[in-house]
């Protein structure tokens, strides 16, 4: 049998006993030629396949023991990718003359369980080609697009630019929203409150209707206008309110579905704090297997999947648990079922869920690493819960009438039922102010005391920028990639550095705006989210056998490569990488423009090079490179400048690139702390490639140890290590913490201790 990860052979092979020998691919063995023309355009998309060159000892590997084998299980991962993968086997197999007319089966498990792998291979099929076909496609669409794009870019932006076919309008999603806040206007609105209490509550109502009108969010606009309001509130009402209207009724709050791929990378970030990233490959190792037991056990369903179907015997399953852990009032009368939102899923495959209900998250939390534990603990709670009847809600919203002409209201509710609340509830992206509170019970007519009456002013506020969760939502709203893709997108557009992280929020850099605007530009329809959405389903039609892939291939290709020709001919440079601005040169009196310099964008005059007038976009002008005073060059003599470069300043000789002579600012800066592995060097402050603050021992690379966090020169009382950590969090505040991960010490910090060195 053959498989993907050695991790998941391993588990594997105790389940099928001696007669089977499990090896693993270690994930890809063939791949397009990495360069031009290993697809022929023109010969009907001949594709020209190479294999892997990380993989070629596997591979061998593989061939070796098939030659000695009965007949072969291909058993790699229940998706495209994993069918595309078992094809190429074969292919691989078939070149290598060690297939003969040995039987070749594929087997499809979408949970690593004794049951499941000796029902898999009890009811093998052949390879799916509607499959294959489809991932043919996505990898020939994805290298054309690259290919010939990317180049186009290093043209007309940068060397060393490129372009992808779904990262390109995730990139489209960050800078529109970017654009989209630096536009926003602020507005100013207020709003009128009424403070009451009576039988120990106390509560406020909130002015909802005045002189017969309902209230806009813009009614009242300036406090002018609220001040005379809350005057004219005061005066009618005589200090007291009158309960207008009473409606009780009974809310109810269903349970989310179990998680499918994009569900769990959002919650993750959200919950844990992980990135797409991430959480995939804990995800993944929680799939293949761990040691639970003494024992190697796949502990969740497979992890890429939109379907939010669970098996009937699962279901079972945790409802019988929910009715030994919670009682028999826990469990709804019906099983519950949930209706996938994406018109492609595949049903036959499963939510993402526990392999068994019954292993609850404390019988492995010793047995895994702490990040392990989390996420399994994250996937049951939300496939336990979605089990469980609903949360329901005593809710009661109160009108009260100040004088004739204005109408309050009040609302609030109780918990009633806790239902599945008690287990999990699911985050949302943005905090959300919840102002129901229990009220004391009110009757019409009822006279309500009135203690103050406040006009409170609002400023409408921008849209958010982008978090990892939130753009992961937006790629599945606008059906752009597949929930195997979310993580990819995000790494290749850090990694081209076309977006930066700022409070775990992306922002676009310079490069990325105008990489993005450049493609929005000419190429708007292969970054139009309609468009990429629409090619999706092309390539899911493809895995249903409903139409062909070179035809579909053919119809992008075609005006595709025209849009390519036509624009390298017809557009420069400087159209790309400058924008006229309606303001003219201080020195020559041409026209000024935001330009895209080797640092970022600045203004500069549009007659360059006979007008060498620039300027910061703050406004400072550009004096040149600052002369670092009382030192020389130590190679050749003359005066040393501060630069800034893609790492931060640096010193380096103004007769560059006569004189290459460099020298770093980033140096390390001590802390005084002891590193507690080596108890030889130091831990220095640093800064990652990507400029994050990090600690680590001066010995490096004889000693590797490194933290994130700040040192504390204290050994934890707990367990003894000889170091703690200052960790601050939003909701914890500032801590000592001790950053072992079997040690779960931390104690408050009333100040934050001063152990950076500045």
């Amino acid at each position: 049998m053959i498989v993907e990860s050695p991790a998941k052979g391993r588990t594997i092979e105790k389940y099928l006993g001696k007669d089977f020998k499990v090896l693993a691919s270690y994930g890809h063995v063939r791949d397009l030629a990495p360069k031009k023309g290993a697809i022929e355009t023109e010969n009907d998309f001949a594709m020209h396949y190479q294999p892997v060159e990380r993989n070629e000892r596997h591979i061998q590997q593989i061939i070796n023991e098939v030659k000695k084998a009965q007949c072969i299980y291909l058993a790699t991962d229940p998706d495209r990718e994993g069918e595309a993968i078992s094809w190429h086997l074969v292919n691989l197999l078939k070149e290598a003359g060690v297939l003969e007319s040995k039987p070749v089966y594929r087997v499809v498990f979408h949970q690593i369980i004794r049951k499941a792998v000796q029902e898999a291979v009890a009811s093998p099929r052949e390879i799916s080609i509607d499959l294959v076909d489809a991932q043919q496609a996505r990898r020939a669409l994805d290298y054309l697009v690259g290919f010939n794009l990317s180049p186009l870019l290093w043209k007309k932006i940068r060397t060393g630019l490129s372009a992808g076919r779904v990262q390109s309008p995730a990139l489209r999603m960050i800078v529109e929203r970017e654009e989209e806040i630096e536009k926003f206007e602020p507005r100013e609105y207020w709003s009128i409150h009424a403070q009451c209490h009576h039988e120990d509550h106390a509560y406020e109502a909130r002015l909802v209707e005045m002189h017969g009108k309902k209230l806009e969010q813009f009614t009242i606009e300036t406090e002018e206008q609220a001040q005379r309001i809350r005057s004219d509130v005061e005066k009618d009402s005589g200090g007291r309110l009158v309960v207008a209207a009473v409606e009780k009724r009974q809310r109810r709050k269903r349970p989310a579905a179990a998680f499918i791929t994009s569900t769990l990378q959002q919650e993750a970030a959200r919950k844990l704090g992980f990135t797409a990233q991430r959480t995939m490959r804990l995800a993944q190792k929680l799939y293949e297997g761990v040691p639970i037991d003494g024992q190697e056990a796949g502990l969740i369903t497979y992890m890429r999947t939109d379907s939010v179907h669970i098996a009937p015997e699962a279901v079972e399953d945790i409802r019988n648990l929910i009715r030994d852990k919670f009682g028999r009032n826990m469990v709804p009368a019906k099983p519950r079922s949930y209706k996938t939102k994406s018109r492609n899923a595949q049903e036959a495959h499963e939510a993402i869920r526990p392999t068994s209900a019954a292993i609850m998250p404390q019988l492995v939390e010793k047995q895994v690493e702490r990040d392990l534990f989390r996420l399994y603990e994250l996937i049951w709670k939300r496939a336990v819960a979605s089990q469980m009847i609903d949360a329901v809600y005593d809710t009661v919203a109160v009108d009260l009438l100040a004088g004739a002409n204005f109408r309050f209201r009040v609302t609030g509710s109780v918990l009633k039922t806790p239902g599945f609340i008690q287990l999990y509830q699911e985050s949302r992206d943005e905090a959300v102010d919840e102002q129901d509170i229990p009220l004391p019970e009110m009757t019409v007519d009822q006279t309500i005391p009135l203690d103050a009456v406040d006009a409170r002013k609002h400023v409408t506020e921008p849209p958010p920028r982008y978090s990892e969760a939130s753009l992961i939502k937006s790629l599945e709203e606008h059906g752009i990639g597949r929930p195997s893709t979310y993580a990819s997108i995000i790494i290749t557009l850090q990694q081209r550095d076309y977006v930066a992280m700022q409070q775990k929020r992306f922002v676009p850099t310079d490069v990325g705006r105008v990489v993005s605007q450049f493609l929005a530009r000419y190429f708007n329809r292969y970054v139009d989210y309609a468009f990429t959405a629409e090619l999706e389903d092309q390539l899911d039609a493809i895995a249903r056998g409903e139409r062909q892939w070179k035809p579909v291939l053919q119809s992008f290709w075609t005006p595709f490569h025209d849009l390519i020709e036509q624009t390298d001919q017809s557009v420069s440079r400087s159209e790309v990488t400058s924008e006229t601005l309606d303001e003219s040169c201080p020195k020559c009196g041409k026209p000024l423009q935001s330009r895209l310099g080797k640092h970022g964008r600045f203004i500069g005059c549009s007659a360059f090079p006979e007008c060498d007038y620039t300027r910061n976009l703050d406004g400072q002008e550009d004096a040149g490179p600052a002369v670092v005073e009382g030192r020389i060059c130590p190679q050749c003599g003359g005066s040393l400048v501060l630069r800034h470069g893609r790492y931060g300043q640096f010193i380096g000789c103004a007769k560059y690139p006569e004189c290459r002579f460099i020298e770093s600012l980033n140096q390390p800066q001590e802390t005084g702390v002891t590193c507690p592995v080596c108890h030889h060097g130091n831990l220095v402050k640093k800064r990652s490639r990507r400029g994050k603050v990090f600690f680590a021992c001066s010995d490096y690379p004889t000693c590797q140890y490194a933290i994130w966090d700040a040192p504390i020169n204290e050994p934890c009382p707990k367990c003894g290590w000889p170091i703690l950590t200052q960790k601050t969090t939003k909701r914890r505040g500032a801590e000592k913490v001790c950053p072992q991960k079997d040690c779960d010490y931390r104690e408050p910090l009333p100040v934050v201790l001063e152990t950076e060195v500045s």
